[in-house]
């Protein structure tokens, strides 16, 4: 049987490429007779660009950006032609993630997005005509003003100050943004986001994401706010285009994907890009559907599977591999879903890692390991023994 790991990271525990090396090695325990391939994927967030690397023939740049409190940290943008168009990749999160940040560091009402516009102007700079900007697992919740700022809208000194700021911001701290809007004309944007949130209201960056992020209940609400503000002050400085079959604004804080990144999917919009999926991206960018046409069964991962995720990484892998009616199965962390709710999401069969809870302590402990483990067990589930 011919095996195809596809799997997301487990954030805070595992890279992707790390999820698929255990899971590998626990099937090949497990059934040794059976030939594996690894595709570690990305829903935008962190390893997007390392995802994208294995599937395109491109060039990897070396930069350094801003990190979410100002300091220099080594990022990369690869750089692939593709049908006569050169395309940058872009990862946020390799400057404005979480990740980069102590636990007494997350403060998003002062962390900024500003690094993420120098990694954009490292990417047209070089002679990138569409760029993808991989949008997820961000550290700030600044609605992507420090992006801005970095281009040229405004100065750094009200802009990339943290999210908090923005209550304060005029006009003029924006007057910038027309010209930056002119220099983005000619390129084609997308946001490769993991969320399709908008940036404001009970679904938005501020009330969903911001205290994941370090921010205690009252500054979520405070960020709330001042993002509030800045996205009326921008409508201000650029009143919004017009819908022409509705004639309604077109508001980009209302935008899908608006919200993504802390609201770097929303000072995207504004430069005029569009939004995808993140996950959509990268399986189109490795060849997903011509990886199938030679696999048996699929196995996917997430660090958890529940209600929220059931539009991530596992179910797209899951959708693309039912069209070839290619059976799909998940070993999450853990997991919430039920055999019907599986089911819905096209899966043949989910075994989490964290069986019960006392199992939570082996996974902290030893994620891999515990991770092979269980791959173990499934492969001898699924895989049928060679005489």
């Amino acid at each position: 049987m011919h095996v195809l790991i596809a799997p997301d990271r487990f954030p805070g525990l595992l890279t992707a490429e790390q999820v698929a090396t255990a899971i590998a090695a626990g099937w090949r325990r497990g059934a040794p007779h059976d030939s594996i391939a690894l595709v570690p994927l990305s829903d935008g967030g962190s390893g997007f660009v390392e995802a994208v690397a294995a599937g395109l023939a491109g060039q990897l740049h070396a930069t350094v950006a801003a990190d979410p409190l100002g300091r220099d940290v080594p990022a990369s943008i690869l750089l692939v032609d593709e049908d006569g168009t050169r395309t940058a990749y872009v990862e946020s999160a390799q400057v404005a993630g979480l990740h980069l940040l102590t636990a007494e560091e997350r403060d998003p009402p002062r962390t900024s997005s500003f690094g993420v516009g120098q990694l954009l102007q490292a990417a047209v700079d070089l002679g990138a005509a569409r760029v993808v900007v991989g949008v997820g697992d961000a550290g700030i919740n600044d609605a992507g003003a420090g992006l801005l700022s970095a281009l040229g809208a405004g100065p750094a000194e009200r802009l990339a100050r943290g999210g908090l700021a923005l209550a304060s911001t005029t006009d003029a701290d924006v007057a910038g943004l027309d010209a930056v809007r002119a220099r983005f004309a000619a390129i084609d944007l997308v946001i490769a986001c993991d969320v399709d949130s908008p940036l404001l209201g009970l679904k938005g960056t501020s009330a969903v994401f911001a205290e994941g992020r370090g921010a205690s209940a009252e500054q979520a609400q405070a960020l709330e706010h001042a993002l509030s503000h800045f996205a009326s002050a921008i409508a201000r400085a650029r009143p919004p285009a017009t819908d022409l079959l509705t004639g309604a604004p077109i508001r980009p804080e209302r935008a899908v994907g608006s919200g993504a990144g802390g609201g770097i999917g929303y000072a995207l919009h504004l430069l005029g890009a569009r939004a995808v999926s993140g996950v959509e991206a990268v399986l189109h960018a490795v060849g997903f559907e011509r990886l199938l046409s030679v696999a048996d069964l699929v196995v996917t991962a997430d660090r958890s599977l529940d209600w929220d995720s059931l539009g991530g990484t596992v179910v797209e892998v899951a959708a693309v591999a039912q069209t070839l009616g290619i059976p799909t199965i998940a070993i999450p962390g853990d997991s919430a879903l039920g055999r019907r709710e599986a089911i819905l999401a096209g899966l043949s069969g989910v075994y989490p890692v964290i069986e019960r809870a006392a199992m939570i302590a082996a996974l902290l402990a030893d994620p891999a390991g515990t991770l092979g483990d269980r791959a173990v067990r499934v492969a001898r589930t699924w895989s049928p023994s060679r005489r």
